[in-house]
């Protein structure tokens, strides 16, 4: 068994539902001040909803501190769900026809084993290694987001931390290893909205007031919205409706208020104050009574081409064969924190077909070329 399924083991067997770290953090630690790196830890948050933070750095050993290229990633694993709906434990790694199974397995078990002993490697065949080498781990990436690497870039910005490349290790891969890298994401900003009516008897509409017909105009104006046009990094910002209610219960009763929650992934051709505006300026304009709650989840960041997607690049095609694809869709990630102090960030891992979803799994074969691939890259970056 390689280095890099043995470590995947050992994570994935540790619980780590967030927030809990389950003791990743303490065994990648381990590993790591074995290489001599310094560590700290970055603990944040109420004792109810502790979350750990582990920050480790490496300098270089020609007397230089930079570049410093630094790997990012999170301990903490959704919930599994039903048990039942397992083929096997989520917190035990099985095997079946190639694939190792467990929650957390790509998502991102497997990318912080592929980093570490691709460290371990790079470290052993060039210790004399130009720059410096971090890691920045949190067991708060599924969860809030606000005691994890939000809290931890905020330090090490007041502190003067310098970074000049980071690699997240989200599962991006598609079909196979390597073939699209995040080199940026949309933003989130998120509404609660409220609309206010009069409730009464669906027999006297006369004296009550429907807000769910008042809002519904505007409902399909927002729908309709188009918000802008994208660019030549991003797709066109989106308007989702997650959820609706209104109602209570009762097939006679008028409604005295809706409650609406929505969202927008929003690219860096818009703002969120302007988003904010054209949606408040639509309501006003249907005469809707009504409150408006808003959360920024987090803002748009790129990394145009540059020397980290042109090194990860290279060493994805020198170990695959493969052009990666750069993109920015999906979600979010950490990776909106580290760019506020790291001018490259990217975000490169394994394939994520079965992320958050029963029966979790890693194609075995897939893991040693992605830790190859970390290796390449800190070959092409600080050889």
């Amino acid at each position: 068994m390689s280095q890099t399924l043995a470590l995947l083991e050992a994570l994935i067997a540790r619980p780590s539902v967030t927030p809990l770290d389950a003791g990743c953090q303490a065994l990648i630690g381990e590993r790591l001040a074995a290489l001599g790196f310094e560590l700290r830890a970055m603990d944040s948050g109420p004792d109810s909803f502790r979350v750990q933070n582990l920050w480790a750095i490496k300098p270089g050993s020609l007397g230089t501190d930079s570049p410093v290229l630094l790997f990012a990633g999170h301990t903490d694993v959704v919930p599994p769900g039903r048990l039942d709906a397992w083929t096997s434990d989520p917190f035990v790694p099985s095997y079946r026809e190639g694939r190792i199974y467990g929650r957390g397995a790509a998502d991102m078990k497997g990318s912080l084993a592929a980093m570490v002993v691709a460290v371990e490697e790079f470290v052993q065949a060039h210790p004399d290694h130009a720059g410096s080498i971090a890691f920045l781990l949190t067991s708060d990436e599924e969860g809030p987001s606000v005691d994890g690497s939000k809290v931890c870039c905020e330090i090490l910005k007041a502190e003067g931390q310098r970074l000049d490349f980071c690699i997240v290790g989200e599962p991006t891969s598609v079909e196979k290893v390597g073939d699209m890298v995040k080199n940026g994401r949309r933003g989130t900003l998120s509404g609660k909205l409220r609309v206010k009516g009069v409730q009464g008897h669906v027999a006297y509409p006369q004296l009550a007031r429907n807000p769910v017909h008042q809002a519904a105009a505007a409902i399909a104006e927002l729908v309709a919205t188009h918000w802008d046009d994208g660019n030549a990094y991003f797709p066109a910002t989106t308007f989702q409706i997650s959820n609706i209610n209104a109602g209570t219960g009762a097939t006679n009763v008028i409604p005295g208020e809706m409650l609406l929650d929505f969202n927008f992934r929003f690219c860096t051709e818009s703002t969120p104050e302007g988003l904010k505006a054209k949606v408040q300026a639509l309501l006003a304009r249907h005469g809707l009574e009504y409150a408006l709650d808003w959360t920024l989840g987090g803002e748009p960041f790129l990394t145009p081409i540059g020397s980290l997607s042109e090194a990860v690049g290279a060493a994805i095609l020198a170990e695959t064969g493969l052009q990666t694809q750069l993109s920015t869709t999906g979600g979010t990630s950490d990776g909106r924190f580290i760019a506020k102090i790291c001018p490259q960030v990217v975000e490169l891992g394994p394939i994520n077909a079965s992320i958050h979803k029963i029966d979790e799994y890693l194609p075995v074969d897939s893991l040693e070329p992605l830790k190859n691939i970390y290796r390449r890259t800190l070959e092409n970056l600080l050889k």
